[in-house]
């Protein structure tokens, strides 16, 4: 797809893979929706992008809940009159062993990881039928294809979205709507800080140990460009 001109909307975009990926859509002329929890930095993006010159729009919105989804992909079509694109990229994780890890973490990043991006996926599809297609790309993790200690619980719900994305993959394919599943591998944001972690007996909270290979948000954004723009059915980081 070539994006210029197009619609999308980016969840997660307030920070780390969602902000970078939010800049270079803007250059190559997409018309954006920015979605994110915090308001702030949200209209601080905006202001930042239409002050360059490009179009964007920010609608603040928790993906866990399914009328805050629903009224995002509302007002994105009701501002632009359509929508091309939509990028599920809102996530977090949850640290700690399977046999102790909180369940209550759990629960949300499941609310997160898993049930956000099919709110949003139910609530654009109907959009979409009416614009003759479109395209959606879930963001999934490498973590999915390994069996790491710690963050079993994180990986099961990319996990989870992988499959979601196969099969709507062939569910949507006769309506001409291509659902693309992106892998980034362990990448430089304050992710892993932001972790759910939960406390072990005689240790600290802290995330994941970011390793000094960690691809930065940019290169990451880039690829997910590549994918919107080659629409294989998986995007690697390579």
């Amino acid at each position: 797809m070539d994006i210029q001109g197009k619609v999308v909307i980016i969840t997660g975009a307030s920070a780390g893979i969602g902000l970078s990926t939010a800049h270079l859509f803007a250059q190559h002329g997409a018309k954006l929706a920015l979605a994110a929890r915090s308001a702030d930095k949200l209209g601080q993006l905006v202001d930042a992008l239409t002050g360059q010159g490009h179009t964007a729009i920010a609608i603040p919105t928790d993906v866990r809940q399914p009328a805050e989804v629903a009224r995002l992909i509302e007002q994105t079509f009701s501002h632009y009159g359509q929508i091309d694109v939509l990028i599920n990229n809102a996530g977090q994780a949850a640290v700690g062993p399977i046999s102790s890890v909180s369940i209550e973490d759990y629960r949300q990043i499941i609310d997160l990881n898993i049930f956000g991006p099919l709110y949003a996926i139910q609530a654009v599809v109907p959009k979409m039928r009416q614009g003759g297609g479109g395209l959606i790309l879930n963001i999934s993790s490498t973590v999915t294809r390994m069996a790491i200690p710690g963050i079993g619980a994180y990986a099961s719900t990319k996990s989870a979205l992988n499959m979601l994305s196969a099969t709507a993959r062939g569910e949507l394919a006769p309506e001409n709507i291509r659902v693309i599943t992106v892998y980034p591998g362990q990448t430089a944001t304050d992710f892993g800080k932001n972790a759910r972690v939960s406390q072990q007996p005689n240790a600290g909270r802290q995330g994941p140990t970011l390793s000094p290979s960690a691809d930065t948000p940019e290169y990451v954004a880039q690829k997910i460009l590549e994918a919107a723009q080659n629409e294989p059915a998986e995007q690697y980081m390579t």
